[in-house]
């Protein structure tokens, strides 16, 4: 059992930069691929990154490739979402969550493959 509480949302301008935290609660949180996902008004929930249990591997979604950066501190049981040059399109609830397999190697893009979800932190960017 993995618990999920996501942190660091706010209102930004664009151009500007976030860091999202997603601490966990549980002894297993370090044998779990993790992803960030958004949710943006009226759309269906995106795969925005994901990183092996190890944090040896990371993959993005296309729109946020080369200004976002996923990472983990299993020691903190933590995973962090760094997000640079955020843009109006990047406005969204922001959502950390765990795979459902253990110690798996593959990054899962689509929300059925993870089965621990946190509540979800508002990310605004203005124009």
């Amino acid at each position: 059992q993995v618990q999920l509480v996501e942190s660091g949302g706010g209102l930004v301008q664009a151009g500007a930069s976030l860091r999202l935290s997603c601490a966990a609660s549980g002894r297993t949180f370090s044998s779990y691929a993790m992803g960030w996902f958004r949710q943006a008004p009226g759309k269906e929930r995106e795969f925005v990154a994901g990183i092996t249990w190890s944090g040896s591997s990371t993959r993005y979604g296309d729109s946020v490739k080369g200004r976002f950066t996923i990472s983990r501190d299993n020691t903190k049981k933590t995973v962090y979402l760094q997000m640079n040059s955020l843009k109006p399109e990047d406005t969204a609830v922001y959502y950390c969550a765990a795979d459902r397999t253990l110690y798996t190697l593959v990054i899962h893009t689509t929300t059925d493959s993870y089965n621990y979800w946190g509540q979800g932190t508002q990310v605004t960017v203005s124009s």
